[in-house]
Parts: structure tokens; sequence; C-alpha cells
């Protein structure tokens, strides 16, 4: 606390690396098997052509905001600190990009509409 309260700017520090570490585990995340699915949850999902089509379509609308907010305050913020936090809110929405990526193979293989065994 006492680090804190000398460098109070260490926790946006700190919250970057967070937020560019998590946007390659993300984008690691779409290496996965897509003809396999992790739990019964999400195989509900990818099975319903509505619900899979809606988790698409918020996951798209997710990338949009945060590439956006990383863009808008990298080109207008003078300071570091903004641009390094925005630099990590830019890794974050590309690495969700892979992610993507792998939703739609998922729902592909998944959809009981058109994939009737």
């Amino acid at each position: 606390m006492d680090k804190l309260k000398e460098n109070p700017n260490l926790i946006l520090q700190n919250f970057n690396n967070v937020l560019i570490f998590l946007g390659l585990a993300v984008s690691f995340s779409s290496l996965q098997d897509t003809t396999k699915t992790q739990n019964n949850f999400s195989k509900k999902i990818y099975e319903n052509p509505k619900k899979g089509k809606a988790f698409i379509l918020s996951i798209c609308f997710m990338i949009i905001l945060i590439l956006t907010f990383g863009l808008i305050g990298y080109y207008n913020s003078v300071e570091s600190l903004l641009k390094d936090l925005s630099v990590g809110l830019i890794v974050l929405s590309l690495g969700m990009f892979g992610f993507l990526k792998a939703i739609i193979e998922m729902f592909e293989n998944h959809r009981k509409d058109k994939n009737a065994n």
C-alpha cells in the first residue's frame, strides 16, 4: 500500500499489462479444437441457431466497442499512461478476433438445423 501511495499510476500500469496478457490468452484460446465443446452450457448455445447467432453478435459488439475505445483513447490522449492503456485495449480486441473465428467455427460444427445426423 505504501508503494501505491507513492505511485498512484501503478494501478493503471498493471491494468495495461493485464489487458495485454488477456488479449494474448484469448488469442491462444482460438487454437482449440472447434469440433468439441467445453461444457454442456456452450453446447446448448452452439446447437441452437438463435442463441448461437445472438452470442456471435454480442461478441462482435464487444470487439467493436473495445476496439473503438482503444483507438479513440490512443489518438486523443496526450498522456503516455492513457496511450499505453489504449494499446492494451487494442491488443485485447485483436485477440478477440481469433476467438470470434473459433466461435463461428464451433457454431457451424454443432448446429442442429444444418448438421442433422
